[in-house]
């Protein structure tokens, strides 16, 4: 599994471009020894049918977005400079200086110098608006070569393992997708579909009409959250932390989710010795907030990576988290499928 996230980190994939992704995931499960019939839909989504061992009381999905906060290119100064704005939710704080890839190039993200700002400019983040991307050129016309308009930048960020945890830009949501990949791999217990969403970083578009074309009993979205455990940071404001397993959300931003399905994550979690943990305050929002109003409604559930410093270029996410997720979601996949009663 380390090695799907690494390579999934490794490509671009900024909301609306996320073609090199979904042909990652396409090629890993046209592989899979399970049977698996996979289509993309017109938005980008792709929808993965995996035939398990057994049929299902209710139909189930498994859902993880593709796609990745990043700027797209608005503008070429006659300097030969980009102008840009993000796409999805990305601090100010984390921008200036950093390196970004632009179509393949190399550039970096600056504006002007330290002695050239005002008072009060100094003691805040640099509006984007306000900062350009360095690639290199000279002039408009060179520019234009590597860049124009609705092309879009990635932050540059290698991959590291750094103790027991991963370092690498994108983890919200390879690690989703990397997990989904894994369940893939063999036969599931029962019949189970996936979803591998686009669009989610600007205002959950994938995830609304994927729901719509499954129109599953049941879903569970695989996401990552903010784990603000960090230095300075109250335990109760924390929201969750790293290390300690996979997180059950009761409520964020977007959906307040199915109490009963709630119970039986963390029952089963409890019984089976599984890490996990409850997301401790009413933040974010993820595809859950889509899927969940599709058609006449969905029953929907959202299990979590928790994830330090999300949406910028050094996400990090522990690997025994990531364990524990893949052992809870493999166990939920037949409870939620047959096994319990849930009406």
């Amino acid at each position: 599994m380390i090695d799907l996230i690494k390579e999934l980190c490794g490509l671009p994939g900024v909301s609306g471009r996320e073609g090199a992704v979904r042909e990652y995931i396409l090629e890993k499960l046209s592989v899979s020894s399970a049977k698996i019939k996979t289509r993309v839909d017109p938005l980008g989504n792709v929808i993965a049918e995996v035939t398990g061992r057994s049929r299902t009381r209710r139909s189930l999905l498994l859902a993880a977005h593709m796609d990745e906060v990043g700027f797209i290119i608005t503008g070429v100064t006659d300097e030969g400079f980009l102008r840009f704005a993000s796409v999805g939710g990305i601090d100010e704080q984390v921008v200036y200086g950093r390196r970004v890839i632009v179509n393949g190039h190399p550039g970096v993200i600056g504006g002007k110098a330290t002695h050239q700002l005002e008072k009060d400019e100094k003691n805040s983040a640099v509006p984007l608006d306000k900062l350009l991307i360095d690639i290199g050129a000279d002039s408009r016309g060179e520019a234009i070569k590597k860049a124009e308009p609705g092309d879009v930048a990635v932050f540059e960020s290698g991959f590291k393992e750094i103790g027991g945890l991963i370092k690498a830009r994108a983890l919200d949501n390879r690690a989703g997708c990397a997990l989904l990949l894994k369940l893939a791999e063999t036969t599931p217990e029962y019949d189970l579909t996936l979803a591998f969403t686009v669009q989610e970083e600007v205002g959950l578009r994938g995830a609304k009409t994927a729901a719509y074309g499954i129109n599953p009993d049941i879903a569970i979205v695989v996401d990552s959250t903010t784990a603000a455990d960090t230095a300075g940071v109250p335990k109760e404001k924390q929201v969750c932390r790293i290390g300690k397993g996979p997180v059950i959300s009761f409520m964020d931003n977007r959906t307040l989710y199915d109490k009963k399905l709630f119970d039986i994550i963390l029952d089963a979690a409890k019984t089976t010795n599984i890490k996990a943990q409850v997301k401790s305050a009413v933040v974010g929002g993820n595809d859950a907030g889509a899927i969940h109003l599709s058609k006449c409604g969905v029953r929907v559930a959202a299990v979590s990576l928790p994830c330090r410093y999300l949406h910028s270029a050094s996400c990090m996410i522990s690997k025994g988290d990531l364990e524990e997720t893949l052992k809870l979601l493999e166990r939920l996949i037949p409870l939620f499928a047959a096994e319990v009663e849930i009406d």
